[in-house]
């Protein structure tokens, strides 16, 4: 961070009205900036060589690039780093933005599920970009676990939880499993329940196979052990990362090389791979965080933008996080406001201080 600021430090006032004009342009445009545009717009009265004498300084830093041969320049990804920490102007939060939030997480009496879902349908459309809301894990002890056979290749497990809440996560058991084995399973889990939360209950139950493995049937006993889907809800209709928005970044307009990386992206996200990445994003305190194409793996294959900020619960520890994905030309200025009031109102309505 310091070198980057040591860099708008070094530069005169000219070189840098340049780069940002340059960088803005691209924002607003998509497209390169050329020297006679910038002219036009420049606070001093300069020529159009001069300009691009400038440009050809700031590409040399590595700040700017020249597509085409002819063509203007454009920020490169360390051009943009060192706009969005130096020189980005982060606009406000807006009254109807402010209202349309306020409505949207106070709309209707659902759960949680269904708040942080039209959250993540609110910011898409107030942000043009797709959103990305990681809903929290419950913490509230396990009051009754019940598994309850579908299909030879499907079963559904049944949370209870003692504020009320009931999850149902569907998932593959093991080949093999019977009525009789799954109501073991169940009458081995309701045995320990009590009192824990999902996590504690994992290491309870991973202790108490290994003493009791031989009173369990085999097949109840790779029931248990099957915790991927159970404890962390892989595979099953228990979605923690909510995607919404997708088509704003498919776009007619969209290169067919682009939309191939974009829907690599979503595949990922759909199969949540990278769930504890995108919550590793957030780790490192509160407040508004910029990813900018390759700077965290789980974006850089599609070279998009990730503006990110954690929500936290009553007691200020991170749940969860709110964010917007999109190319590398997002409205930073506009969004990084609007991402950080929603993570302070899904935080507060979550701990109930609003």
């Amino acid at each position: 961070m310091s070198e980057r600021a040591n860099l708008i430090a070094e530069m005169n006032d000219r070189s840098r009205e340049v780069f940002r004009r340059v960088v803005e342009g691209y924002l607003d445009s998509g497209g390169p900036v050329g020297s006679r545009t910038l002219t036009r717009t420049m606070s001093e009265k300069v020529s159009a060589a001069t300009v691009r004498n400038v440009m050809q300084d700031l590409e040399y830093l590595g700040l700017l690039d020249s597509p085409h041969v002819s063509a203007g320049r454009v920020p490169t990804q360390l051009g943009l780093r060192l706009f969005v920490d130096g020189l980005l102007e982060v606009g406000t939060v807006t009254d109807d933005v402010r209202e349309k939030m306020e409505y949207t997480v106070r709309n209707e009496h659902s759960d949680v599920g269904g708040m942080l879902d039209r959250v993540g349908s609110a910011l898409s459309g107030l942000t043009q970009g797709a959103s990305l809301v990681l809903a929290p894990k419950h913490e509230a002890p396990v009051k009754h676990v019940e598994f309850v056979n579908l299909a030879p290749d499907r079963a559904l497990v049944v949370l209870v939880f003692a504020d009320g809440q009931v999850e149902n996560r569907i998932f593959t058991p093991p080949v093999g499993q019977t009525p009789s084995s799954l109501r073991e399973a169940t009458n081995f889990l309701n045995s320990l329940v009590e009192g824990k939360t999902l996590g504690e209950l994992r290491s309870t139950v991973e202790r108490e196979i290994k003493l009791r493995r031989q009173e369990l049937d085999t097949l109840a006993a790779d029931l248990i052990e099957n915790g991927s889907a159970f404890w962390e809800g892989e595979g099953s209709n228990y979605e923690r990362l909510i995607v919404r928005g997708r088509s704003n970044l498919l776009g007619e307009s969209a290169e067919a090389e682009e939309l191939d990386r974009i829907r690599s992206l979503f595949d990922d996200l759909e199969k949540k791979r990278d769930i504890a990445e995108f919550l590793e994003l957030t780790e490192d305190g509160e407040g508004v965080r910029i990813f900018i194409g390759s700077e965290n793996k789980l974006f850089s294959l599609s070279g998009s933008s990730l503006v990110v900020s954690p929500y936290m619960n009553a007691e200020r520890k991170i749940i969860g996080a709110v964010g917007v994905i999109g190319p590398t030309r997002l409205n930073y200025g506009r969004i990084v406001p609007i991402v950080d009031y929603t993570a302070q109102l899904v935080g507060r309505i979550l701990s109930g201080k609003a």
